[in-house]
């Protein structure tokens, strides 16, 4: 096993239609205003951009995610990601009821040194610090979709 390798899937069941969620989802700059752990996106190009995460445990993560595809119709999100990790994210829309499903699936291979480091030992710790992170992601979206005011102005 590789234990710097890791693959994640969350389902969020939001509120919401799907275009309103995609529209969000879409718009990664804005990613800071309402998902705490998602600390800055800055922009490289119209495709792809530097972002910095920072959840419980004491680490920044730092990686450029660039976009290979973006698609409404069939509701599909899909980043590129390099840096202190390299891999793909992919967020799949679908209608649920009166809302939105909101699937995200992240295949990575962790390449910073630190985390790489303690790959065995801190695998548990690194798995509960992305739960914390898609949960809050997930609450901050909902209060974004609500118009709720944002962290920041």
């Amino acid at each position: 096993m590789d234990w710097t390798h890791y693959r994640f899937l969350s389902l969020w069941s939001l509120a919401a239609p799907p275009g309103e969620v995609y529209e969000a989802l879409a718009d990664a700059e804005r990613y800071p205003r309402w998902w705490p752990q998602v600390r800055e996106v800055t922009p490289l190009d119209a495709m792809s951009g530097v972002v910095r995460i920072r959840s419980v445990l004491p680490y920044d993560l730092v990686f450029t995610g660039r976009e290979v595809r973006r698609d409404p119709a069939a509701g599909v999100l899909e980043i590129a990601m390099t840096g202190d990790v390299d891999g793909w994210a992919r967020w799949t829309l679908a209608i649920d009821g009166t809302g939105t499903r909101a699937r995200y699936e992240q295949e990575v291979q962790v390449t910073k040194p630190l985390l790489r480091r303690f790959a065995v030992p801190g695998r548990p710790a690194f798995r509960a610090n992305h739960a914390l992170m898609m949960r809050a992601g997930r609450k901050g979206l909902v209060a974004y979709l609500r118009g709720t005011p944002s962290r920041e102005p």
